[in-house]
């Protein structure tokens, strides 16, 4: 039975990460930085078989260093992490500590405690330059965020590790990819929650910042089983994930309120309070390599991932 460790489980993608694993016969460890927080989340039945293990990475390096000689993991995913490009804003310092430090120290104690690892790190599309056209491996790389930079310094370390230290270290450029697991700050979650809300009779309006920028949204659940195809390939490479069409904060309102029989442009306003420092209008994969190396597509389309999110804020609401 082989064993994967995943940093961040309780989040979006590593809950669905440690489900896809589980079901494939993996023994699951996985890390969180509040055990009990994990144990309450409405999704807490996603962890169910996981080893859940309390602590960050960032805050010892002998926390990382003891479970992998304890538990000898044959891949890592790390996972865990800041995940939100407009709170980098708010303190850049340490959005790098937390996002490049514990990259750093993975593959530093993986490359000294284990004797083959496979290890994938979540990257970001927020390394690239804001582009009108969609972006693949070689895109320009010119982050406009705290976060995007951040996320392009960690990747450099995984970079370093495969030419360096020959090992079998890979990051996911993953572009958005939301599910009703999404944490209620996202835009995608705050609509989702606001169309069923405004349905009930809970909610009177919503406000949002800006409505024509554009975002490849895809499933997360559909992204895990990237991450796992991509550390079972011949040679170790970096890929984008995505799906390859974009639809505007407006298509998603549209689409959300449509599914509970309203007219968002009756209940959405703008609040230019709401609006980033710096927003790209574009964030389009070209996942090409992807779909050629590992055989992957995506199975949830635009309009089923709306549908499955604002069915979820339904049956809560209910």
């Amino acid at each position: 039975m082989p064993t994967a460790l995943i940093t961040g489980v309780a989040g979006q993608d590593g809950s669905y990460l440690a489900e896809f694993l589980i079901g494939r016969g993996y023994r699951v460890v996985g890390t969180t930085r509040d055990l009990r927080r994990a144990l309450e989340l409405p999704y807490a039945r996603a962890l169910a078989g996981v080893e859940l293990i309390q602590g960050s990475i960032e805050s010892s390096p002998d926390f990382l260093r003891a479970i992998l000689e304890r538990e000898r993991p044959d891949e890592v995913y790390h996972l865990g992490g800041p995940s939100k490009v407009s709170a980098s804003w708010a303190n850049p310092a340490a959005t790098t500590v937390d996002i490049v430090l514990p990259a750093a120290l993975i593959i530093e104690a993986a490359a000294e405690t284990l004797p083959s690892p496979r290890l994938f790190f979540a990257g970001s599309c927020e390394i690239f330059a804001p582009e009108l056209q969609a972006q693949d491996e070689r895109a320009p790389r010119s982050p406009v965020s705290p976060y995007g930079s951040a996320k392009l310094e960690a990747m450099e370390f995984v970079r370093q590790a495969r030419e360096q230290l020959g090992l079998y270290a890979v990051t996911g450029i993953l572009f958005n990819h939301e599910s009703p697991r999404r944490g209620e700050a996202f835009v995608t979650r705050k609509i989702a929650r606001g169309a069923a809300r405004i349905a009930r009779g809970r909610q009177t309006g919503l406000s949002l910042g800006l409505l024509d920028v554009r975002r490849d949204w895809g499933f997360a659940g559909d992204y895990v089983r990237a991450m796992w195809l991509m550390l079972f390939q011949e040679e170790p490479e970096d890929m984008v994930i995505g799906t390859g069409v974009a639809h505007s904060v407006a298509d998603f309102c549209d689409a959300a309120f449509r599914h509970v029989g309203l007219d968002w442009r009756e209940h959405v306003t703008v609040d230019e309070s709401l609006v980033r420092p710096v927003d790209a209008p574009l964030r389009l994969a070209n996942p090409a390599r992807a779909r050629q190396r590992l055989g992957w597509t995506p199975e949830v389309d635009f309009d089923a991932l709306v549908r499955m999110m604002v069915g979820e804020e339904l049956r809560v609401q209910s």
